[in-house]
């Protein structure tokens, strides 16, 4: 699997990154939102560089221009709820293509740390043979990712999976390595170094999903 850490590059991505992680500024839900939805739109203009283009001839009002597009049969998965604001920022980008939703959370059978990974809800168009952009914006541990894999697999093989996440910790980012497709890429904001005791990013930035829409029983 290649990995695209993009922020080892300044750009202006360092901007949304410190709003998102500072909890001065997290607070404010809606620039919160607004800013992983902006990270989801870099993320997908690099990514973007990447897919295989076209050649089509476009009639302007003066002459006809030879111009080169992206392929039509990307499909957009986001993992609820969290992913929703990322996806959006994804969508902007790529705005005529299908869109899928899948949901995946934490449950804690024995009310300790040990964490099963639930998946009880999809809706997508056919993904056989797609070019599957897969959204979610924590990768922490890297579970949550691999059972929705697990999960989509059931509905049809994609020729290529582009996974988009904002902050993942590198053993997240090593799980997911292992149990990925080889024709798998990672287009990610930044890595950080560890996970505690409850499997969150540190230094990270919480629950991205409380972040954006409010605590959850």
């Amino acid at each position: 699997m290649k990995v695209h850490h993009i922020a080892q590059q300044n750009s202006i991505l360092n901007k949304f990154l410190a709003e998102i992680r500072d909890v001065s500024i997290q607070k404010d839900r809606m620039r919160f939102r607004r800013n992983i939805e902006r990270i989801g739109e870099v993320l997908a203009y690099e990514l973007s560089k990447e897919l295989s283009y076209t050649s089509k001839e476009i009639a302007t009002p003066l002459d006809i221009k030879n111009t080169q597009l992206p392929p039509k049969d990307i499909i957009l998965c986001s993992i609820l709820r969290a992913g929703l604001p990322m996806h959006m920022g994804v969508l902007n980008y790529f705005d005529d293509v299908d869109n899928a939703f899948i949901s995946a959370y934490r449950h804690h059978p024995n009310n300790d740390l040990d964490i099963e990974i639930e998946v009880e809800y999809f809706a997508s168009p056919s993904i056989d043979n797609k070019t599957l952009l897969l959204i979610d914006p924590m990768l922490a541990t890297g579970k949550s990712l691999v059972a929705v894999y697990e999960g989509i697999k059931r509905y049809g093989k994609p020729k290529q999976i582009h996974i988009v996440s904002a902050i993942g910790s590198e053993e997240g980012v090593e799980y997911v390595k292992n149990h990925f497709p080889a024709n798998t890429e990672l287009w990610i904001a930044d890595i950080d170094p560890i996970l505690n005791s409850k499997g969150y990013i540190v230094p990270g930035l919480g629950d991205a999903g409380d972040l954006c829409y409010g605590e959850k029983l």
